[in-house]
């Protein structure tokens, strides 16, 4: 393969030219980027000022691309900054019409946008909606945890959100499909007291429905459990003319976790243990489970001895 030699003084022509090259694009690109342009850019529309004896619903997407005037450099840095603020359009005017006509509130967009975003024209311009009567309805919160305890401890007691109800008012053939509203996930790691917090609820997606209060207030008891085992003695159910029924043993032990300021009052009336004596007659059962039917809410069950109990059926 030939090889080009080049002398001292052709190698600095030649790194001239390239370096002049370089130049020339550079200055090329710096007064292409600097002129003006229009180019489209896409923006996610919030509302504000929305009627409140008109329930209304978008009949179009959220996002409308809108035209920008700026320089190429602009035009650059619009598509590297990819977090814009939404535009917020006043629904003022829905109180008379169903439409709302963007480029009449361009001078108030535009005031909330840099000098170098400013828009000049709306794609589409004008938004419809659709309207229903609007009512309310009182729905309960339903909490969503994520709750990690210390070892020994738990939930103690029922826990409590004020309000426990909140009220939703929009149209009725959407609020009529709503059951209850979810909060905020309630995080905690290595729980080992009462937990009080202050929670937002979800946030409303659509535009023709508000909420009230927009925060509950959550208590969640928490305490240090203990194991504790007491005698509890086994009631005999659907004991269908069989005279009388002798179970072996009679009583039996429960081992559970109680919290500890509740270790003193717990006794046997707190708990009810059946025997089932349709399994015998309908299923030939020789021995009977038996099965906790009665538990206070803040225990747990850790074992029953035994599981199963004899019996004797004098007729």
């Amino acid at each position: 393969m030939a090889i080009i030699k080049l002398s001292a003084i052709e190698r600095r022509r030649v790194s001239a030219f390239f370096t002049c090259l370089a130049l020339a694009i550079i200055a090329w690109l710096f007064t292409v980027l600097s002129n003006p342009h229009k180019y489209p850019v896409k923006e996610v529309l919030t509302f504000k000022n929305a009627p409140q004896k008109r329930a209304f619903h978008s009949l179009q997407s959220d996002t409308i691309s809108v035209t920008v005037n700026g320089t190429g450099w602009d035009v650059l840095f619009s598509r590297m900054h990819t977090e814009n603020k939404p535009l917020t359009v006043d629904l003022r005017s829905l109180e008379y019409k169903n439409y709302v006509v963007l480029s009449a509130q361009i001078d108030q967009i535009n005031a909330k946008k840099e000098i170098s975003q400013q828009i000049t024209s709306f794609n589409p311009d004008t938004l419809y909606f659709d309207f229903s009567n609007r009512r309310e309805k009182r729905i309960p919160v339903q909490l969503i945890t994520s709750i990690n305890y210390k070892h020994q401890f738990a939930q103690s007691n029922n826990l409590t959100i004020k309000p426990g109800y909140v009220i939703i008012n929009g149209p009725a053939n959407v609020i009529d499909k709503i059951a209850g509203w979810k909060t905020d996930t309630l995080k905690v790691d290595s729980v080992s007291e009462t937990v009080k917090a202050q929670l937002n609820l979800a946030p409303v997606f659509e535009g023709n429905l508000s909420i009230y209060p927009k925060s509950v207030q959550v208590t969640v008891p928490v305490e240090e459990f203990t194991e504790k085992t007491i005698e509890i003695p086994v009631k005999i159910i659907n004991n269908h003319d069989y005279g009388d029924v002798k179970i072996f043993p009679q009583k039996v032990k429960l081992t559970f976790t109680v919290p500890l300021s509740r270790y003193a009052e717990i006794d046997e009336d707190f708990f009810e243990v059946i025997a089932d004596l349709d399994l015998w007659h309908n299923r030939g059962y020789k021995v009977l489970p038996v099965v906790v039917t009665k538990i206070p809410p803040w225990c747990r069950i850790v074992k029953t001895q035994p599981k199963d109990i004899d019996f004797i059926i004098k007729k």
